[in-house]
């Protein structure tokens, strides 16, 4: 079974998300989540902070704790991807990975997270926004730095 991650990273205030336009398939275009493979020998976790900061620029000691909130499995495709959520603690410099995928705050408010013209995941992007707001207290109970 293939495993891929996907980041949820709201900024300080908790008032924007980071994504990453897409430039390749699938969602070609589209916005989403930082994120990307597994890779054997690591854990899923660690797999996820190494995307963020290749992705991004953004290491642990920026973030809080990512939380494992949620699981999408593809049987078609034999893989698991995986949602963690985390926090800015401090404000960083976004350092887009060479020839990766553009990198843009996108504001809560007013944002159409369902709008699958603007979003890639088929519509996932807005369950995981849901449910990342559902969840917030469970998610940022425990901060570390």
């Amino acid at each position: 079974m293939k495993r891929y991650n996907i980041i949820m990273l709201y900024d300080q205030e908790m008032k924007r998300i980071l994504f990453c336009k897409r430039r390749k398939r699938p969602y070609l275009g589209k916005l989403n989540f930082p994120g990307g493979k597994w890779e054997e020998g690591e854990s899923f976790i660690d797999a996820a902070y190494r995307e963020l900061q290749e992705e991004t620029g953004i290491g642990r000691e920026s973030i809080t704790q990512m939380f494992h909130l949620i699981d999408f499995s593809y049987y078609d495709t034999d893989s698991i991807l995986e949602l963690y959520v985390c926090r800015l603690l401090r404000e960083v410099e976004l350092v887009q990975e060479p020839g990766g995928n553009e990198l843009i705050w996108i504001p809560i408010k007013g944002t159409d997270f369902g709008d699958t013209e603007d979003f890639g995941g088929d519509g996932n992007i807005l369950h995981c926004y849901l449910m990342a707001e559902r969840n917030k207290e469970l998610i940022f109970d425990k901060e570390c730095s």
